[in-house]
């Protein structure tokens, strides 16, 4: 009888360490001090608020040199003066999630006219928080660089 009894006692010792089964799991959501994500579906104008800011960052120009010349759909044709010729240079911009991909429009070599998402592009992600987009890039050896910029909404309705 007691060669029973102390291995029960085991298995009810070691069945109260677990969680109770009847008991409801939580639907409560984590607090976080992470940054929030970024929306799933942007609207149209915030589409063009976030294409603003990325093309600025990835092509090293300030904020107001970037004009967005028209949408189609789901994506952005913006153009800026080109720094060396006084041209113009002209992109596109999509957004997938929290991540904004780019190409490159009108060049004359066919091949740089593709968009920027495949391995060994580096990778760029977006977070937008009212008028604050913040721009994380990831290039390929790892480096990461973070931008912030203000966009406000009524800056777009032009």
């Amino acid at each position: 009888m007691r060669l029973t009894v102390v291995p029960m006692l085991a298995l009810l010792a070691l069945a109260a360490c677990g969680e109770r089964g009847d008991a409801p799991a939580s639907t409560d959501t984590p607090t976080s001090d992470a940054r929030p994500s970024a929306p799933v579906v942007l609207t149209a104008a915030d589409l063009r608020r976030v294409c603003r800011a990325g093309l600025a960052n990835i092509h090293g120009q300030a904020l107001d040199a970037i004009q967005i010349d028209g949408v189609e759909g789901k994506v952005i044709n913006a153009s800026w003066r080109a720094p060396v010729d006084g041209g113009r240079r002209r992109a596109q911009c999509r957004t997938e999630n929290d991540r904004l991909t780019w190409k490159q429009v009108d060049s004359p070599t066919p091949e740089q006219n593709r968009w920027m998402n495949q391995s060994g592009d580096p990778v760029t992600r977006f977070v937008l928080d009212g008028e604050k987009i913040t721009i994380n890039t990831t290039l390929p050896d790892g480096t990461n660089t973070t931008d912030d910029y203000t966009v406000a909404a009524e800056q777009e309705a032009r």
